[in-house]
């Protein structure tokens, strides 16, 4: 490689390097080592300001006490007896004692301030150079001062014959040289002791940064903080449901799609998963109760696609995808599928009636012709009054028409029962043409290739309540599997094209329970199953001025739905 290529790579590395450092882990470990090493000197230098003042103390009192083990009544009674000396008994008993001390001098005076003692016996009979007034009045004295010998600390005792009567003081003075190097003597020791805990915290804040370089994975706070921006950019710009749960199963983060397809609001941050959504399938996804890749459930009308994620930290993370109206057009591409197969049986068997009333023109038999061609127009004609005496909605009305001709293409018998009657009242005309679409289409599928097929359709309104009852000639549905087949994902028929099943009835009962109703599932009375619909407020109040008398077809000519509207079917498994 050309070094003149990597050479401006490296340059800002170069000037970085004698900077503040840009890592986590270097900023920390040099902020923790500065803390403790200024914890240390403080800490050391707090602990050395009153240890001089320490020893000064102890040197005053210890020069105290000695000048009080020298002021005894037989050193006043030779203080009075006996003239000053430089080998006098109060000279010999005052250097004796400073000998067996180590104290610097003792000074024994007089009432007048005149030296009795002291180690230069040239001082003797000479005026002492402090002012001994306090102690000659009783009182003793403590103090760090100078005199003849240079700065010492001193202590002076009064110095009392056996009556108790003042007859002088002593002076005692250990040499401050020696307090200074009691106090750098130890420094020494205190700075070990210091740096041994300057070096336990460098270590531990080693570790620390260490760890914390891990969970970082050694980046810079810069690239961290542009992560977290990005990371905000990207949840709540993409759409794609994300929800992130802590190790509790608590929501620690929801974006904006999540919500939208959820139906929640910023407050289920931090809340538990099953107080947000409530019980249910999709609580359980996103909690990992069911496992597996791509689940279907549904959440309200629609229809998600959730994976899950499990993290280090012991939580989870995941995603949603919205498939409602990918589903949607799935089942219209089934529903169309089946219609095509049920048009290309209808041109064969329109070929042979074309074929056959060719033949009997041919052959000039011109009534028989005309009765054949009756036949077959009434039989339809038949089929779509006889719907429409019963179900007066024109978007349902047409659906099952096109349902009832499927369904004889495919040898099932589609029946209304005479208790039907449904009015053109329906609130939500599509919420009906997909609950009656679904259990039609399953009732078909299980009736199919059964002696006897067919499949019994009743609808009735009861008030404002509309009452759906479909019953199949099929196997039926094991009392185990009545509440499996409303779950979302549950089926037992091969995948369609649009790639998912175990839908339908799961809508269904949705639908039905988003009004206050019910869809459930029982045996038919010859065996096979009966699904039951209550859809609450499904028709509006009729409006007496325009009602139309009972059984009478209030609708729009058949084959004619309302604008905009077209039936909506969905093909599921039981």
């Amino acid at each position: 490689m050309n070094p003149a290529q990597t050479s401006p790579s490296r340059r800002p590395a170069r000037r970085r390097r004698f900077g503040w450092p840009q890592r986590v882990f270097s900023q920390v470990l040099l902020m923790q080592l500065a803390i403790a090493t200024g914890v240390t000197v403080l800490a050391t230098g707090l602990f050395l300001a009153p240890l001089s003042a320490q020893l000064d103390d102890q040197a005053m009192r210890r020069a105290l006490a000695i000048a009080g083990t020298t002021a005894s009544p037989r050193l006043a009674a030779d203080l009075t007896a006996t003239p000053f000396s430089a080998r006098g008994p109060v000279q010999t008993e005052a250097e004796r004692i400073r000998t067996s001390t180590g104290a610097e001098y003792i000074v024994v005076m007089d009432t007048r301030g005149v030296r009795w003692s002291h180690p230069d016996p040239a001082q003797i009979g000479r005026r002492v150079s402090t002012d001994p007034t306090d102690v000659l009045a009783g009182r003793e004295v403590m103090e760090i001062d100078s005199g003849t010998l240079g700065r010492s600390a001193r202590g002076k005792m009064p110095l009392r014959d056996a009556d108790g009567r003042i007859v002088g003081a002593v002076s005692v003075g250990i040499e401050y040289d020696s307090v200074r190097d009691r106090l750098l003597a130890a420094i020494p020791g205190l700075l070990a002791y210091a740096g041994g805990a300057l070096a336990a915290g460098a270590l531990a804040a080693y570790l620390i940064s260490r760890r914390l370089q891990r969970q970082t994975h050694d980046l810079a706070f810069s690239d961290i903080s542009a992560l977290l921006a990005e990371r905000e950019a990207m949840l709540h710009g993409i759409r794609e449901g994300v929800v992130a749960l802590d190790r509790n199963g608590s929501v620690r983060l929801m974006n904006d799609e999540a919500q939208r397809l959820l139906g929640v609001g910023p407050e289920a941050a931090g809340r538990p998963l099953d107080e947000v959504l409530g019980e249910g399938r999709t609580a359980d996804v996103l909690a990992g109760r069911v496992t597996g890749d791509d689940l279907v459930t549904v959440r309200g009308h629609r229809v998600l696609i959730a994976n899950r994620m499990p993290t280090d930290d012991g939580g989870a993370v995941a995603t949603l995808r919205d498939r409602t109206e990918l589903e949607r057009l799935g089942r219209e591409l089934d529903s169309t599928r089946g219609l095509i197969d049920a048009l290309r049986a209808q041109d064969h068997e329109h070929a042979n009636r074309m074929h056959t009333l060719l033949g009997l023109l041919e052959l000039e038999m011109h009534e028989e012709a005309v009765e054949f061609v009756t036949e077959v127009v009434g039989v339809h004609r038949a089929t779509a009054e006889q719907v429409t005496e019963k179900v007066h909605d024109p978007l349902l009305a047409a659906l099952l028409v096109g349902k009832a001709t499927v369904a004889a293409e495919r040898g099932v018998s589609l029946r209304i029962t005479p208790d039907s009657l449904l009015p053109d009242r329906l609130v939500d005309p599509r919420e009906l043409v997909t609950v009656v679409g679904n259990l039609v289409d399953n009732a078909l599928d299980a009736a199919v290739g059964t002696p006897g097929a067919r499949i019994d359709l009743s609808l009735r309104a009861e008030g404002r309540t509309a009452v759906l009852r479909v019953t199949d000639s099929g196997p039926g549905v094991p009392e185990e599997h009545r509440e499996l087949i409303f779950a979302e994902g549950w089926s037992t028929k091969a995948l369609p094209s649009h790639g998912k099943r175990g839908l339908g009835l799961a809508l269904v009962r949705r639908l039905a329970e988003r009004r206050g109703g019910t869809a459930r599932v029982a045996g038919g009375p010859d065996g096979g199953a009966e699904f039951t619909v209550v859809l609450p407020d499904a028709l509006a109040e009729p409006d007496p001025e325009t009602a139309a008398p009972t059984g009478a077809h209030t609708g729009a000519p058949l084959g004619a739905p309302r604008p905009g509207t077209f039936p909506e079917t969905v093909e599921e498994a039981r």
